[in-house]
C-alpha cells in the first residue's frame, strides 16, 4: 500500500471510531405516567424527563400541590391553573426532571382506600403519600438519588418542609413556594379577618359588626382546638358553613393539619440544605409576614440560600398583573437560581 494511501486509511479509521467511542445518544424530553401504591391506594403521577444523554442521571424534583382538590398539575376543577405543570416546564429548561402526582381526592387517584370512609383521611396520610412519591422519584433510572429536590406550593410547601427533614436520602434542596408557614387555623383566621376588614372598608359592615364577626371567628378557632362544638350564631352564613365543615367531615384533617407548626419542622433539616422560600407581595392567602417565624427558624437550622425571596406584585398562584396565566418572571428567576444551582 502506498504510504499516502495508508495514512488516509488510518485517518478514516480514527474518524469512524468503534461504537463504544461514539458520541452518546441524546434522549428527547418526554412525559410518562408512573403509578405507586401507598396505604393500599394506587397513586398516579406524571414524570417529566428533560432531554438528556442516554445513561445520564439527572437532578430531579418532587412537586407537591396546595390544599383542597388540587391535582397533579396544580389545578382545581373547573379551573385549569396548571401551577405545578408550569413549574415542571420551567424546571425542565434547567434539565431538572420532575414528578407530580394526583393526591388523595383528585385526578386518577381519587380517594383510593378512603373511598368508603373519607372522614378518616387526615393530613399525615398526605405526608405518607408524598414520601412514597419521593421514593418513586429516587428510584427512577434517569434520576440522581443524591441530587433530589422537594418543591411544594402553599400547603404543599409545609409538606415539603416535613419531607426535607425525614426522607432518605435527604434532599439537596427544599423549595417553599408561598408556603403555609403558620398553623392552619391561625392562617384561616388571618384570612377571614382580612375579609371582614375589606367588607367594612367597602361599607358592607359597620365597625361594630366587624368587631362582632372577628370575635366570633376567634371563638370558633378556640372551640375547634378545644374539640368543643362551634357556636356559629355570630358568623355570616358562608363562615358558619365553613366552620361547620371544619368540625364535620373535614374535622380530622383540619385537626391534624393544625397540629403542625412549620417553624418547628425546620430544625430537622440537614444543615446546609438549600432552601428557597418565596412570598408574593400581592398574596392575600399567605401574606409575607406569615413567613417571618419560619424564615428565622431556617436561619437557626443553618440552611443554605437563597432563603426568603419576596416577589413584588406576585399573587398566591405565582402570577403578576402582566402574567395572569403563567408564572411571573420573578418566580421563574427564583426557581432558576434555586434549581439551576
Amino acid at each position: 500500500m502506498l504510504p499516502h494511501l495508508a495514512a488516509a486509511v488510518l485517518s478514516l479509521a480514527a474518524v469512524t471510531a468503534t461504537p463504544a467511542e461514539a458520541a452518546p445518544c441524546l434522549v428527547p424530553a418526554a412525559d410518562r405516567e408512573v403509578v405507586f401504591t401507598v396505604d393500599g391506594t394506587a397513586t398516579y403521577g406524571t414524570l417529566h424527563v428533560p432531554a438528556h444523554r442516554a445513561g445520564q442521571r439527572l437532578r430531579a424534583a418532587l412537586l407537591l400541590p396546595g390544599s383542597g382538590p388540587t391535582d397533579r398539575d396544580g389545578s382545581q376543577p373547573p379551573a385549569a391553573q396548571n401551577t405545578l405543570a408550569l413549574v415542571a416546564g420551567a424546571l425542565g429548561t434547567d434539565r431538572v426532571a420532575t414528578l407530580r402526582f394526583d393526591k388523595y381526592g383528585t385526578g386518577k387517584t381519587g380517594l383510593g382506600a378512603y373511598r368508603d370512609h373519607p372522614e378518616t383521611l387526615d393530613y399525615p396520610a398526605f405526608v405518607r403519600q408524598a414520601k412514597a412519591a419521593y421514593a418513586t422519584l429516587r428510584d427512577q433510572p434517569e434520576t440522581d438519588p443524591h441530587a433530589l429536590l422537594v418543591i411544594g406550593h402553599s400547603e404543599g410547601g409545609m409538606t415539603a418542609l416535613l419531607l426535607g427533614g425525614t426522607v432518605r436520602p435527604r434532599p439537596a434542596g427544599v423549595g417553599l413556594l408561598q408556603p403555609q408557614a403558620i398553623r392552619l387555623l391561625d392562617l384561616v383566621a388571618l384570612q377571614l379577618h382580612a375579609q371582614t376588614a375589606e367588607a367594612a372598608r367597602q361599607g358592607q359592615l359597620t365597625t361594630e359588626q366587624q368587631d362582632a364577626v372577628d370575635a366570633a371567628i376567634d371563638a370558633a378557632v378556640t372551640a375547634l382546638r378545644a374539640h368543643r362544638p362551634v357556636d356559629t350564631t355570630g358568623l355570616p352564613p358562608a363562615l358558619a358553613q365553613l366552620f361547620t365543615a371544619f368540625q364535620g367531615p373535614s374535622g380530622r384533617f383540619v385537626d391534624s393539619d393544625d397540629a403542625v407548626y412549620p417553624p418547628d419542622a425546620a430544625a430537622a433539616l440537614r444543615p446546609g440544605t438549600r432552601v428557597l422560600l418565596t412570598c408574593g407581595t400581592n398574596d392575600t392567602q399567605v401574606p409575607c409576614a406569615t413567613t417571618d417565624a419560619l424564615t428565622a427558624a431556617l436561619r437557626r437550622a443553618h440552611t443554605g440560600g437563597p432563603g426568603r425571596v419576596p416577589l413584588p406584585g406576585v399573587d398566591h398562584l405565582l402570577h403578576d398583573a402582566d402574567h395572569p396565566a403563567t408564572p411571573a418572571p420573578a418566580v421563574l428567576d427564583a426557581l432558576h437560581r434555586f434549581a439551576g444551582h
